[in-house]
């Protein structure tokens, strides 16, 4: 019986090679995402939903399928008010899990990042840790959370800061190794291939950090 999902970020990076690899998925039927803007991509397989994200609460009605995937994310550059950044990096994964929650979706699969922690000083990683622990309470069968490294691949926007550190992880990747090896850089193809292997199959783990991931998307 083939599935319905749901993509929540199909224009981000790894968004949009997680649509592409659906697309081509025959355990698929269906894919819906709910974006501010259109993807581009014509395809019999892709319902889009062109929405504010913000009130995505609101859009219950057609939040129905048999897995979410929530992609969502955004940087400390391109959206510098931290109550808005807030919004988007906690507030519109915690709506989509609560539609699941609602809508009775067994499967929720959200990236995250390493290093997250509610209780951290840090903005970025305390936000992505209160984001996590507001999932993790609804209680979703099927919870899983990946925390990857850096994420490398090509994006269309431009990010200096985080070039920059890519072009620093190329030379110091090989350098970590053992514990240190979940700080290497992560690909993006290598985070969807887990993202779909975890969805279809039977894993308990419900943090994923970045060596795992890589681990998950080999079999």
């Amino acid at each position: 019986m083939t599935k319905t999902a749901i993509i929540i970020g199909a224009t981000g990076l790894t968004g949009r090679i997680l649509l592409q690899k659906m697309i081509h998925d025959n355990r698929y039927s269906k894919i819906k995402l709910f974006s501010r803007t259109s993807v581009g991509i014509t395809d019999q397989k892709v319902e889009e939903h062109l929405i504010d994200m913000l009130q995505l609460r609101d859009h219950a009605e057609e939040f129905i399928a048999d897995q979410v995937f929530c992609c969502i994310g955004t940087t400390a550059a391109k959206t510098p008010d931290k109550e808005l950044y807030h919004k988007i990096d906690y507030g519109i994964p915690v709506s989509a899990a609560r539609l699941c929650k609602t809508n009775k979706i067994p499967v929720f699969v959200v990236i995250s990042a390493l290093g997250a922690d509610a209780n951290s000083r840090v903005f970025y990683n305390r936000t992505k840790g209160e984001m996590e622990k507001a999932i993790l309470e609804f209680d979703i069968p099927k919870t899983h959370i990946l925390q990857p490294s850096l994420i490398g691949g090509k994006r269309d926007e431009k990010r200096p800061g985080e070039y920059f550190f890519k072009v620093l992880m190329k030379i110091f990747n090989p350098l970590l190794i053992g514990p240190l090896g979940k700080y290497r850089t992560i690909e993006p193809e290598t985070i969807v291939s887990a993202m779909i292997r975890l969805a279809n199959n039977d894993f308990d783990q419900k943090t994923i950090l970045s060596d795992e991931i890589k681990e998950i998307s080999k079999n």
